[in-house]
């Protein structure tokens, strides 16, 4: 499909540059089979589910992947070969190898050192440094740590900083409190590099009354990457490549959903990676099987889903991976009409901003 259908007209002023308090007062559009749309809160969910749905989360724990530090180039006299050069892990390759998006792409070279931390100030406690060990496209590069495991991971939480999305990015630093705004309460397993951020708006209260009305709560695991932000370069969505990212169902988890999908209870995705998960996962007749590796899985509009009924997703980018995702779930046509309600309405948009609860167009 041509990439430009999925385009619309974003006012730059509904870009949420902070969440609201407390989270789950953010507001909620409904959006149901037939395209009709309601507006709520996050807080109504309780009562816009059912009791036996299951609500299944991504447990994924944001590190602080973005890192700044100077290139040294292995010969070079004095201070020549030395460059400022900014890093975004993205996907963990190896206990001391990382997968990261490098700016300036350019200046970055196989064989190259970078030392991060404290503005790559070498003379300085508390760098982290690495090798360049091979160059991609778009400014990939692989990295290799001197060191490795839990050791590089407490170096890694010490030199970085949150990764804010660009379009938070570009109009703000990151500060003490993206460390708590930016990462679900649920949060357990360390890899993201990327917040799962429909999973933002939920709190112990929300989690109370779910409780409370039989609503089912599941969680699996995918280390949402960088490659999230990535534009959409093609003309055409076939010619897309998207970036991997690691992800895990647990056995006992996929039998609980295959129990529950067999009863006729709904399976409700809270986020499009949950949601890219539960599809990558699931057999051809909606099994879910047990998952443990990577995922590259593209879903764009004719895309048959297998698992998953409902899903409560925040708002996407024009021409986005993740709103192609959405028309292929809703209807594009239906996804159109939906953000231009948002846009009139003044719903705030992306990482921290509101939200959709979006049923199944073919259910």
């Amino acid at each position: 499909m041509r990439v430009d259908l999925f385009d619309f007209e974003l006012p730059p002023e509904r870009i949420a540059l902070r969440p609201v308090s407390p989270r789950e007062s953010a507001r909620l559009l409904g959006v149901d089979p037939a395209g009709r749309l309601t507006d709520h809160s996050v807080g109504d969910l309780p009562s816009l589910l059912s009791p036996g749905d299951v609500l299944v989360f991504n447990d994924t724990r944001v590190i602080p992947a973005q890192l700044e530090g100077l290139r040294r180039r292995p010969g070079a006299i004095d201070g020549e070969g030395v460059a400022q050069i900014a890093a975004t892990l993205h996907l963990r390759e190896a206990q001391d190898r990382w997968l990261a998006f490098v700016r300036p792409g350019k200046r970055v070279r196989v064989g190259d050192r970078i030392v991060f931390g404290h503005g790559g100030n070498a003379c300085l406690a508390g760098t982290l440094e690495a090798t360049v060990e091979t160059r991609g496209e778009g400014g990939e590069a692989l990295l290799r740590f001197d060191v490795s495991g839990p050791v590089l991971d407490e170096a890694i939480a010490a030199v970085g900083h949150i990764p804010l999305p660009p379009y938070i990015a570009s109009k703000r630093p990151d500060d003490a409190q993206d460390r708590t705004d930016y990462q679900t309460v649920y949060a357990r397993e360390d890899g993201a590099v990327a917040a799962p951020t429909a999973g933002l708006h939920f709190t112990p209260r929300l989690f109370e009354r779910f409780a409370a009305r039989d609503i089912v709560t599941e969680y699996l695991t995918l280390h949402v990457g960088a490659g999230t932000f990535l534009p959409v370069k093609a003309e055409d969505t076939a010619e897309h490549r998207m970036h991997s990212e690691i992800g895990r169902i647990a056995p006992e988890t996929a039998e609980r959903l295959n129990a529950a999908r067999r009863a006729g209870r709904r399976i409700v995705a809270v986020g499009t990676t949950s949601l890219r998960l539960l599809e990558s996962a699931a057999d051809a007749d909606g099994t879910i099987r047990p998952f443990a590796g990577p995922t590259d899985i593209f879903i764009t509009p004719g895309y048959r889903f297998r698992a998953v009924d409902r899903l409560m997703t925040n708002f996407h980018l024009p021409r986005s991976t993740l709103f192609m995702l959405v028309s292929a779930f809703s209807g594009i046509d239906t996804m159109k009409s939906a953000y231009e309600h948002a846009i009139r309405s003044g719903y705030r948009f992306y990482s921290y901003g509101d939200a959709c609860l979006i049923d199944r167009a073919d259910r």
